[in-house]
Parts: C-alpha cells; structure tokens; sequence
C-alpha cells in the first residue's frame, strides 16, 4: 500500500499500476475537505514511488463519484469573493496536481460520475466506462459552474460546442453519449470494467499509446479559429439568453469564462474559473438553489425512512373516480410499477379516465421517451372497474370524486365496509377537512389526505394530510407510496387549504385587492412573470386552474380564516364565475383562451372581463413593479411564516419545497423562506408594515418580528408556537 486514508487509498498492482481508489466510509464516494487533504498526500505518494508506472483511479462503491460534499458549500459561501477565490484554487491545485502526475492514467467508471465526480475523470489521460455511466456536469442546476477544472478541461477534450451544451444543460449523458462526443475512450460491460482499463493503460505504459500527447491539449490553448470561436460563442449566448434568462446567471457566466479563457494555456483558463466560479457562489440564485437541492434531499431522506416504518408494502392499489384527476393517478401508479384498479360509477367516466392515462403514454412515444411496449405494459397495469368487488385486495385506496364533503363522506365510508381492516384509504382532496371526512369512517387511524397536483404526471408535489387521528404508520405507508409513484411527498397537518392551498389564496387576494384598485391584470401578470419569475402571473393561474374552482376555495378559506381571508366585496374571481367565465375550461376568464394556427393554446386580455370589472373597480392606476410585487408576496410570505409557526409544516425546507413543486414558485428564488431570508427580515418587516394597514394578511407575526431581533433563521430554527 502506497497510501491509505479513510476515503481513498494508493495501491501498488502487478506490472507497477497504482490503483488510486475512492473509497468513503458513507455510502457514496464524494469530495469534502477531508478527501481533498488525503487527494493530495496520496498524489505526493505515487510521485515519490519509483516503481510506479501508471495510475488507475477507480472506486469501491456501486458509483464512482457524486461530486462535491453540497453540504458545506452555504457555509462556505458565506465568505467574501476575494477568499472564495483561494479557497476554489485550492481545489483546482489538487486535480491539477493529479494530471501532472508524470505517468499515464485512466479512469474506470462505474455508474455515476457527476459534478467534481466527472472532473476527476477528466484530469486523467484516458476514459473507460461501463454501460450503465451517468457523466456529466450538473453545477448550473445549483446556480454554479464547474469549479474543479471543468470549463477548462472539457471543452479541450470534446470541443467548446459540445461542452457549452453538457455545461449550460447540466445534463447526465449515458455511455453512449459519452462516447459519441470523444469524453469517453473505451465503453464496457461493468464486469469487464477494471480488465479493460488495465489493458489500456498497459499500452500507454508500453508505448503504444501516446499519453502524452493525449494529454497535452488540455494545458495548452483551445484550437479555435477566430471565425470558429466568434460563431461558437455568439451562438451560444443566443440560445444560453433565451433559455436562462436574467435570472439565471451561471449558464452565461460559464460560457463567458470558457470565451474569455479560450487562448489561455491552462494555469490562465484555470484562474478565469476560480473568479467565475467565486462570482457565481455569492449569488443570491446559487444560494437558493443549493438551497432546494438540500430541501429536495430532505424530502427524499424522509421518504426513505418512511418506506421502513411503513405498516404495509402497496403492491396493488386503486382509485376512485375515473375522471382527469383519477386517470392521472392511475398512469402515474402503473407507470411506476404499482398496479391500479380505476374504479367508477359508469363506463364513460373510465374511457375518460383511461384516454387520460393512453394520452400521456401516447405523446411520450411519440417523442421516442418511450416504447410502444412499455405503453402497453403500463395500460395492462390499469383495471378499469365499475364494482368495488375489484378492489377488496387492494393495499391503498386514493378516493378522488367531486369535491364534495357529503359526496366524497359516503363514498369513503363505502370502499372501508368493502376493504379489508389494514386498508390505508386516502382522500385526493384540495380543500376539504381531513378530520371531517374521517368522520365518515370507522377506522380513521387508517386515513389521510393525499393532494396531488394537476396535471398530475407533471406536477412533482403530493401533500400527506395527517389528521388528527391518522397514525404514524398510515403517514409512513402514504409517503412511501407517493415516493414510489416517483412524487415528493411532504406531510402537513389538517387545516382549510391544507398548506399550498392556504399560502396561495392570500396571494390571489392581494391581485384582487389591486384589481380592485385600478390594477391591469395584464399589467400585474408581466411583472410577476417577467420580474418575479412566475411560470404564470396570478391571473393566468386563476385561469388554469378554474375560475370557479378558485371561488369555491376562496370561500372555503373564508370560512376557515374568517379575520384574515375574509372573501372581498366585488371580488374579481366572483364576478367572473358569477358571469360564467370559468378560465381555461369553457374559454373565458380573464382572458381569452383558443388555439393559434398552429394548434397552440393561446390567451388574448377579454375584453368582456375589462367591462365586468369597470362597475366595481377604481378608475385605471399604474402600480410600480415594486409594488405590485410586494403587495402579491407579502401575504404569502406571512402565511407562509404562520403555517410554519403552527406546525402545519415540519421545516423550512419543506415549505418552500412545497411551493416550488407544488405552484411552481421561481426556483432561482428557492421558495418564500429563502425568499423572506434573501430581502432580510428586518427589510421585510419594514416593507410589509407599509401596507399593514390593508388588512391582517399585511400583518407580520409575533413570532416573525421576534426572530428577525434575534438575527435568527427559520433554516436552522425550530419556530413552532
């Protein structure tokens, strides 16, 4: 043994190849600042080993390795630029370290090999894969770019184009992918993987392959013309501008690096990425996307422990209600593995429910995302049933008819007579109290909401509503299943709107509120697409999501939160469903929905809408996009705050989760509380006093103004009342 450390080792073979293999004590090979340190003594090692000819780096895990340790970079971050600089070289030292090692090396990769994973392989000469690699350079999904030699390397080894698009993308590439481009040498089978690079790398060692010359591109400057590079890198800022936007910056600042560092040698290029990278840290977006990458761990880390505290494996479920909703929930549990009984109370509701499921599989293959045969295998998965004989064996029962409590009651109570006594039975409602449902049954310990989104095969958030009878073991069995279904499970408590519900509707009742105050919809729609970053502003949101289903839950709200979600007089919402313009559905609500030339749905402001709203709202007013802002977030930051300090939701991390899968909230703002804590609370507080005297949804909590005078966050911060 050369070197040993507690991740990595430094192992002298036969023939005088060194084995550098990552080998962690968890259960994933990553980089954290223990690693580095033993990187560098075990490369110092192999440098003064005179019986070393060449270098192996392989791992002892399933993967080979995951990238940097994410949970020290928030931290780290918090540094000044000017020593995030050093910091980053630092690590840059150390791959470059490697690759000056003066012997020929390969990479064996086995799985996954992303982020600083994927660099690794880089600073080696040669590549070799097995079939089953996931390589790429996922660094602008944090608000990053490479930072480890990456926009220095591979744009050497597989040309800027190709390497602007693995980068800007932050895609994971499958052998053959990698092999296409050039990143990859060799492709395969894992078995044969260790054989095949030692064969290589004895070639190298022998001569018969140029290491060196291998090698050489990588420190020496890009061969781009400079007509290539001018129509390489304008193209690309093109496409990086239209796809990214203002809110995004990595992507542009990464291509911009590797344009800038284009005709420098290596040690030149190299200093360009350290500043990059240091520059894109201490941006408000990075911070909120590391953020969600931790938040969306969490959530995966609870549903693993939830699948081992489950009460029962779900082998076979079913749902109630064959209408959208339902067959959206059956494809999604039969394309996951789970067979489902589709139960309804007439043959048309389940040829609806099924075109819903054969509608989703049919666009998949004809994108090529799918086979003809996996769509088949899927529908196999699909029973449709009009008795509930069918689903006396079934293990879960997601109930998903109107949203009705008298309807959805006897339904509930129904499927229990007929299941058996171990049967999780759940309500799909959105707005309905799972407490007052569970009255309808005799075994409410068995019970629990289960809120999917819609459309249901897009939308990645399902809230487990716990009651307060529901047991632990339900909740475990429902998010294990709803993580199964390749959902993000976050579990609340029981109250009106549940939580994504109840944040959202005070939003909507600050757009009604400047409606009603001489506010354009369309106006207020730009600002908080264009500004904010909303997939849709609030008038288009109530459009799609139905103008009287959104009247109904205004109501619901109403009489959950008398005080504070009080319904308005001359409600906008109101007086469009009173007049019939239900949204998307029927063509009319605040805009105007129907198909361009091409097929495409497309909007125009109503006309009908501006007349309906002339009676009851103030002559037309112009808001800054400032305002309008602060006047739509406020409340749901507030709301937000309360269901933290209620219990409602468990943490932070899961509230903002919950808005960003639920509701779409701009990911590069990373959810309310991130979104509260990048302002500053002092700042906020401030801000929102300015409109407290608007109503209660302006009103700042106790507990807020208690935690922003002791500097205090809500990301480490148990605030629970």
């Amino acid at each position: 043994m050369i070197y040993q450390g507690k991740s990595l080792s430094a192992q002298l073979l036969e023939d005088g190849i060194v084995e550098f293999k990552f080998d962690a004590q968890g259960s994933v090979n990553k980089f954290d600042r223990a690693t580095f340190e033993e990187y560098k003594a075990a490369v110092a090692a192999i440098n003064n080993c005179s019986d070393a000819n060449g270098v192996m780096v392989t791992s002892g895990k399933s993967t080979f390795l995951v990238g940097a340790d994410i949970t020290e970079f928030l931290e780290t971050f918090k540094q000044p630029e000017e020593a995030l600089v050093p910091w980053v070289k630092n690590a840059t030292d150390v791959f470059d370290s490697f690759e000056d090692i003066q012997l020929p090396t390969i990479a064996a990769i086995n799985g996954v090999a992303l982020g600083g994973g994927c660099e690794m392989t880089l600073v080696c000469d040669y590549r070799v894969a097995d079939t089953n690699v996931s390589i790429g350079l996922p660094e602008v999904k944090l608000g990053l770019m490479p930072g480890f030699g990456g926009t220095v390397r591979l744009p050497r080894i597989i040309g800027a184009d190709n390497a602007v698009e693995w980068m800007s993308t932050g895609k994971a590439f499958n052998a053959d992918a990698a092999l296409a481009v050039g990143l990859l040498d060799a492709v395969v089978e894992p078995e044969n993987l260790q054989t095949a690079a030692i064969s290589m790398l004895k070639l190298a060692i022998a001569g018969k392959l140029d290491w060196r010359a291998k090698r050489q591109p990588k420190l020496a400057a890009l061969q781009l013309s400079p007509v290539e590079s001018i129509m390489t890198f304008s193209s690309c800022k093109g496409m990086i501008a239209a796809k990214a936007g203002k809110h995004y910056p990595a992507p542009m600042v990464m291509v911009s690096t590797i344009e800038a560092a284009a005709g420098l040698d290596r040690a030149g290029a190299m200093a360009l990425e350290n500043t990059g990278f240091a520059k894109l840290a201490k941006t408000d977006a990075a911070t909120a996307q590391i953020g969600l990458f931790m938040a969306d761990q969490l959530i995966k880390g609870k549903a693993k422990k939830a699948a081992k505290q489950a009460k029962k494996a779900v082998n076979k479920a079913a749902v109630l209600g064959a209408g959208i909703m339902g067959g959206g929930i059956a494809y999604q549990s039969a394309y996951k593995g789970t067979p489902i009984i589709m139960k309804d109370i007439n043959d048309q509701a389940l040829d609806l429910g099924l075109s819903t499921a054969a509608g989703i599989l049919t666009k998949q293959v004809g994108r090529g995302r799918l086979s003809a045969a996996k769509m088949a295998g899927v529908l196999n998965n699909i029973t449709p049933s009009l008795s509930y004989d069918s689903v006396k064996d079934v293990d879960i029962v997601v109930e998903a008819v109107v949203e009705n409590p008298k309807v959805k009651g006897m339904v509930l109570a129904e499927v229990e007579s007929i299941v058996s006594e171990d049967t999780i039975v759940t309500s799909n409602t959105s707005t309905i109290s799972i407490d007052l449902l569970a009255k309808s049954l005799k075994r409410p310990e068995n019970f629990c909401g289960m809120h999917f989104f819609n459309p249901v095969n897009r939308m990645p958030l399902v809230e487990v509503i716990r009651g307060k009878d529901t047991s632990h073991e339900t909740v475990a069995t429902v998010v294990a299943y709803a993580a199964k279904m390749g959902k993000s499970p976050i579990v609340v408590n029981d109250c009106p709107g549940f939580y994504v519900n109840r944040v959202l509707f005070p939003y909507f009742a600050g757009f009604s509120q400047l409606v009603l105050e001489g506010a354009d919809f369309v106006a207020i729609d730009k600002v908080m697409e264009k500004g904010f970053g909303w997939p849709m502003g609030p008038a288009y949101l109530l459009d799609v999501v139905g103008v009287d289903t959104a009247d109904h839950c205004t109501g619901v709200m109403s009489a959950g939160f008398p005080t504070r979600m009080k319904k308005m007089d001359n409600d906008p919402v109101s007086t469009l469903y009173a007049n019939e313009r239900f949204g998307q559905k029927n063509g009319k609500g605040f805009y105007d929905h129907m198909k361009d030339k091409r097929g495409r749905p497309k909007k125009v402001p109503a006309p009908a809408a501006y007349q309906l709203f002339e009676e009851n709202c103030a002559d037309k007013k112009d808001f800054s996009s400032d305002e309008i802002i602060a006047r739509l977030m406020i409340p749901m930051v507030n709301e937000v705050v309360r269901c933290l300090e209620e219990g409602v939701v468990d943490t932070a991390a899961e509230a903002d989760m919950g808005l960003i899968y639920g509701i779409g909230f701009p990911p590069f703002r990373g959810g309310a509380i991130r979104y509260l804590e990048t302002i500053g609370l002092d700042k906020f507080i401030e801000m929102a006093d300015k409109y407290a005297d608007l109503g209660e949804i302006y009103q700042v909590t106790d507990g807020l103004r208690e935690m922003a005078k002791s500097g205090k966050s809500y990301f480490n911060t148990d605030v629970k009342l």
